[in-house]
């Protein structure tokens, strides 16, 4: 039982891994946090905890009920296009008109945008449709075929969650030299930019 056990939750973590490790706006905001060491914590607890929620609210099986109605999944894609599309836009007006030594003002956080980082962590995670079918409905879908082992699964795909993204916010630190210089700066918010437009458009498109 024990050999069982441990096999669903390497499966549940490979699993989850395979998943989370794909480039993505959440990633991206994750990545910018950790270089920035601004709100790192908060945004990592914010992004673990909710995917580790959605995993459960998946392995339960609410999966199935998303998917008896398509209409909330659309709602779902509609806010979060909106949404990451708006963000995008942001990043691409950073990367025209980048604010002097902003690379260098990263270092000090104020209450106000550790709040803003907080806000945007949510949203990133809630309104991006992409992590419900992720977690809740592929994820929940995964575990449903593994019968009494199912929620073992899920534990392993959570844990997967969290150490990809602490690894993401704690880890990006080492690019704080590289990263130092406006002109990099420039490059990640292109990326990000280019990176949220699309995956906005795509769920626009699909809605």
């Amino acid at each position: 039982m024990t050999h069982g056990i441990i096999a669903a939750a390497l499966a549940g973590f490979g699993t989850g891994l395979s998943l989370i490790v794909a480039i993505g706006a959440q990633n991206a905001f994750v990545l910018r946090q950790g270089v920035r060491r601004h709100a790192v914590l908060a945004v990592v607890a914010i992004c673990a905890v909710s995917d580790a929620l959605l995993i459960a609210l998946g392995v339960a099986g609410v999966g199935a009920f998303v998917t008896a109605w398509p209409a909330a999944l659309t709602a779902v894609a509609i806010a979060g296009g909106t949404f990451l599309i708006a963000y995008g836009f942001l990043a691409a007006r950073r990367v025209l008109r980048p604010a002097p030594g902003a690379a260098l003002a990263a270092e000090g956080a104020t209450a106000g945008s550790r709040r803003r980082a907080v806000l945007v962590a949510l949203a990133m995670t809630w309104l991006n449709p992409h992590v419900y079918l992720d977690t809740v409905l592929l994820v929940g879908s995964l575990a449903a075929d593994r019968g009494d082992l199912r929620w073992a699964f899920g534990i392993g795909a959570g844990l997967a969650s969290l150490i990809w993204f602490a690894t993401l916010g704690y880890g990006a630190r080492l690019l704080s030299g590289v990263l130092a210089r406006p002109s990099a700066w420039r490059v990640l918010d292109g990326l990000v930019a280019a990176t949220m437009v699309t995956m906005g458009g795509m769920l626009l498109a699909r809605a």
